[in-house]
């Protein structure tokens, strides 16, 4: 079941999320799958740790329809650092995993972008990590997504990544 939105790539996954009316899931997104993959390479601007967290990843949560995706940063693309991720955990709410948090946010809020409350998606803090910076962002179903009501999903939606402390980009890195 991946390759919703491929067509519209990478357009679909730049830019603000665009969840619908009151947190229900857009279905501007591209998706990857079970067990799909996806790795953004940030070419401007890279993630830093600074305050609170340094990355929001937006999947389109629908309730009792999460499909749940492990998130990694690096800085050369090839060393890893990946957030511990509960997948099989659906009691606790699927700890540190994305995809649990409904998108809050469209192209046409007029919300911080910074405030998780306003924003929805999923938080990600650098310094959970023990890392400073970051230039890719790679996003991985964890093939583990069962429908509230039965049955397999079809994996991890991404709507949009937002990176919430940020630097310039030099091209020496």
């Amino acid at each position: 079941d991946a390759g919703f939105g491929l067509e519209s790539l990478p357009g679909i996954v730049l830019g603000s999320p665009e969840g619908g009316d009151g947190g229900s899931g857009g279905l501007d997104v591209l998706s990857l799958g079970r067990e799909g993959i996806i790795i953004l390479e940030m070419s401007d601007l890279g993630i830093i740790d600074g305050e609170g967290p340094d990355l929001i990843v937006f999947e389109n949560a629908f309730s009792g329809w999460l499909e749940t995706g492990y998130v990694a940063v690096s800085q050369d693309g090839e060393t890893w650092h990946e957030w511990p991720c509960e997948a099989d955990n659906s009691e606790a709410g699927f700890p540190g995993c994305a995809g649990t948090e409904s998108v809050l946010m469209n192209s046409d809020s007029d919300i911080d972008p910074t405030d998780l409350s306003a924003t929805g998606g999923d938080a990600f803090d650098l310094a959970d990590l023990g890392i400073d910076k970051a230039r890719y962002v790679r996003i991985r179903d964890s093939g583990l997504n069962e429908h509230a009501y039965g049955g397999i999903t079809g994996g991890f939606d991404l709507d949009a990544i937002m990176v919430t402390n940020w630097e310039v980009l030099d091209g020496e890195d």
